[in-house]
């Protein structure tokens, strides 16, 4: 007769849910870039890791929005699919922009290529891009005006 939610299984579906779009997300992420990055990760590639590991964060942020302010579990489910999907479409719209900075600049680089030859620095750019986006797309995530 106890009309309250039960609040062990809201914690547990939540955090089934959360770890299940993050590694929907991982495994998304190492499927559309040309960058293999677990492979690169194994051998010892740094600015992979960085790479990687930023687009894990960034969605983790979002991630952990959807949880907070969805009405369901499903709403969780499609606000962490918009996270995964703008997470992809911003890896592209980088590497976009990087040709169009190389090309004014006179330096023929991508992104993929420059985490194939383990450029740090493009690594935390990634990184921190990433991280960036994902904290705006969570910051978005609300019903309630601000």
């Amino acid at each position: 007769m106890n009309n309250q939610p039960n609040l062990y299984w809201d914690f547990i579906s939540y955090s089934l849910v959360g770890l299940a779009i993050l590694l929907v997300g991982l495994l998304l992420f190492e499927l559309t870039t040309k960058t293999k990055e677990f492979a690169l990760i194994f051998q010892g590639n740094a600015a992979a890791g960085l790479s990687l590991g930023g687009r894990l964060a960034g969605l983790a942020i979002v991630v952990r929005a959807a949880a907070e302010n969805s009405v369901s579990l499903t709403d969780m489910v499609l606000w962490g699919a918009i996270g995964v999907l703008a997470l992809v479409i911003l890896y592209y719209i980088t590497e976009l922009f990087t040709l169009l900075f190389g090309r004014m600049l006179k330096v023929n680089v991508t992104l993929s290529s420059a985490v194939d030859n383990n450029n740090i620095a493009v690594g935390l750019l990634i990184l921190f891009i990433s991280i960036s986006v994902g904290m705006v797309i969570a910051g978005c995530l609300s019903y309630y005006p601000a």
